[in-house]
């Protein structure tokens, strides 16, 4: 395939993570330019050093995605580095259950929202006047199964990415006019090893590989998806 990011600059948030991995490499065999984040900096760094094609202009940037004024200073320092932020791939969150929601405790629910929705809220906020300035710009948030078939058991989780889908497509509705796309996936369940360790007797090859999301990322910040705005595309595979 050819390089169609040749010099964009795209921004992955969970960069250590292992679909933060795969969008990454995805993009660098393309010929972007990486600004990889993540709360750990050697964790990133050990991503680009072992993972990313060589020659691949990539950095590792260290943020704290529930602190905004960490947020607001690791953008405007891969701004300051690479010149702009064309792509903005919304790729860290987390998962939890247990509780019903009469025993769910405040610490459940906010910890829920805050790693998967306000983490989207303030990287959006950050990232978004830097791409009106430059008219032209891409946000893909992951959302989840979870926020169109919620699950017992898993009211604060379900509901995050319920709010994820929702405000993708608030800010999608508000930049419409100005070259930028926001939209979000839905994956199903994702093969990885962490899964495969807490779910070993499910059929892991019904799964949805990390890199085959890493392609519909791909295709949303990609010329070919310019109509496509306020989108949320499932990517159930056979789970």
């Amino acid at each position: 395939m050819s390089n169609t990011f040749d010099d964009k600059v795209v921004a992955v948030t969970g960069g250590a993570g292992n679909l933060g991995r795969a969008v990454a490499h995805a993009f660098a065999r393309r010929g972007a330019h990486i600004a990889l984040l993540d709360l750990s900096e050697p964790a990133i760094q050990s991503v680009i050093d072992e993972q990313l094609p060589s020659g691949t202009e990539t950095r590792a940037f260290a943020v704290d995605l529930l602190k905004p004024e960490s947020v607001i200073a690791t953008l405007q320092a891969v701004i300051d580095h690479f010149g702009r932020i064309d792509i903005l791939a919304n790729i860290a969150g987390g998962f939890t259950m247990g509780p019903t929601i009469q025993d769910t405790e405040d610490r459940d629910w906010d910890f829920m929202m805050n790693l998967n929705a306000r983490s989207v809220l303030y990287t959006c906020r950050a990232a978004l006047p830097n791409m009106l300035e430059n008219g032209w710009g891409r946000i893909i948030n992951v959302s989840a199964r979870a926020a169109l078939q919620p699950k017992g058991r898993m009211g604060p989780y379900c509901a995050s990415k319920a709010a994820v889908k929702t405000l993708t497509e608030s800010i999608a509705a508000e930049t419409k006019f100005d070259g930028i796309t926001v939209n979000c996936i839905l994956p199903g369940t994702i093969d990885t090893p962490q899964n495969r360790e807490a779910m070993p007797d499910a059929d892991h090859s019904q799964w949805v590989p990390p890199e085959s999301l890493a392609d519909v990322v791909l295709f949303l910040a990609s010329d070919a998806a310019r109509c496509v705005t306020g989108a949320a595309i499932p990517i159930y595979g056979k789970s």
